[in-house]
């Protein structure tokens, strides 16, 4: 119910800002389930209303946020419950930081002339990739090589547990960094007893340990399909930005991949299918079903 009342909210702004009643209705679905299907080849750029941009920007934002906070939050009418969360924190803390980077340096670059879009579409498209949904604007392809280079990285991290967003997930990289963390400051303070904490909570060493086994499967099998995709004769940008766009399920990437893969070879394509149902499946699923223990007696 959650999730329809948010798609519902969706297309009603969406057809308040312009949009027909089908286009409305099938871009609230792709915008809310971050899955970035668009009914025009230009993507979001086929609009040049601002007020689009925002919309999507608010409802990709909501779409990669828990549906578990959604839910509590209706049930308690009590707004709340999002910072209580440290995974939310974090996640509004990330993409406020790095939206603000890529709309400052596409003003200051001159991508931009005035400040007002480089803020609308900086943090539309920064939101789409680190919500791993996909939609682009208009001339995507034009930007600096810095921002794109910084929104294709930001799709690694991906959105909150819990929700339809894909890359490692928020809440697995706050893990890995207060972890970081803490074997800091044990290298300054060998006898000192600490453990990782997310928000007042200690977690047990095996979840820790299976944070940073997930990590490792994740940027192996990322380097590995990268090498295997470069054997088909593509640039290095092409294959590795092409793997990182599928392993998070992002969809754009750099180079020839920024808008389709329509010319890829079809063992090329069939590693892309590979990495996706992989990354969407998080890894450890599909690796279980390709291991020859699996089917043992």
């Amino acid at each position: 119910y959650v999730y329809l009342g948010v798609t519902a909210a969706c297309a009603m702004a969406y057809w308040l800002a312009g949009m027909t009643v089908f286009d409305a209705l099938t871009h609230s679905f792709s915008t809310v389930s971050t899955g970035g299907f668009a009914n025009y080849n230009a993507s979001m750029g086929h609009y040049t209303n601002p007020a689009i941009a925002l919309i999507s920007t608010v409802f990709m934002f909501v779409g990669a946020i828990n549906f578990s906070l959604h839910f509590i939050a209706w049930r308690t009418l009590n707004i709340k419950t999002y910072w209580q969360d440290s995974e939310f924190k974090a996640y509004v803390l990330i993409l406020v930081v790095v939206g603000t980077a890529a709309a400052l340096y596409l003003y200051y670059s001159g991508t931009f002339k005035t400040l007002g879009p480089a803020v609308i579409y900086g943090f539309f498209q920064t939101v789409s990739m680190g919500t791993s949904t996909g939609f682009t604007v208009i001339n995507y392809d034009q930007w600096p090589v810095f921002v794109l280079a910084l929104l294709l990285m930001l799709g690694f991290l991906g959105g909150c547990a819990g929700s339809t967003a894909g890359g490692l997930k928020i809440i697995r990289v706050l893990l890995l960094y207060r972890q970081g963390i803490v074997e800091i400051v044990r290298l300054i303070h060998p006898n000192a007893v600490m453990q990782v904490k997310i928000g007042t909570k200690s977690l047990p060493e095996g979840i820790v340990t299976a944070v940073w086994g997930f990590f490792f499967l994740y940027m192996v099998t990322f380097s590995l399909m990268a090498l295997v995709l470069s054997m088909t004769g593509l640039d290095l940008i092409t294959a590795f930005s092409a793997v990182a766009a599928c392993i998070n399920n992002t969809g754009p990437g750099l180079g020839t991949v920024i808008y389709n893969y329509a010319h890829f070879s079809s063992f090329g394509k069939w590693v892309l299918c590979f990495t996706m149902l992989a990354g969407r499946l998080e890894i450890f699923t599909l690796l279980v079903i390709v291991s020859p223990a699996f089917w043992r007696r």
